[in-house]
């Protein structure tokens, strides 16, 4: 297994409402990056049901220069369906979610610092404040 010191959370960087699952972005990395695979380890819906991606013992494709050593995971949405403009667009079951996920995440990797990738790039993504939001875990 790979050594794990940094958990990413993304944002899927779609329109707040639009149902995308994890088969969409499989899609789009693949297809429109010619990536091998999804990028990310996990998907969270808007309905809170957590997606797997790219199994975790392999490098993902989300942080650049930081994939080797982390575990990417995703929530649908980031934009104002309006205005395109990036947003926290998480629905209370993504919220519930996403927290039992970093939860199960730590408890598996517990020297992992939760990060967003906005700590790691010049991106508004994941478009809220994970890093603060989950440091209690």
């Amino acid at each position: 297994m790979r050594t794990i010191n940094e958990i990413i959370v993304h944002c899927s960087d779609t329109p707040e409402g639009r149902n995308d699952k994890a088969e969409d972005i499989r899609r789009w990395h693949v297809n429109g990056n010619g990536w091998s695979d999804i990028g990310y380890h996990y998907v969270v819906d808007l309905d809170g049901t957590i997606e797997l991606g790219r199994d975790v013992a392999l490098v993902g494709a989300h942080a650049t220069g930081h994939n080797a050593n982390s575990v990417g995971v995703c929530y649908v949405g980031g934009r104002d369906a309006e205005t395109g403009c990036g947003k926290d667009t998480r629905t209370d079951a993504q919220k519930v979610s996403l927290r039992v996920l970093l939860q199960h995440l730590r408890a598996r990797f517990p020297e992992a610092r939760i990060i967003g990738h906005c700590n790691v790039s010049h991106k508004q993504c994941p478009c809220f404040d994970a890093k603060n939001e989950y440091k209690d875990l």
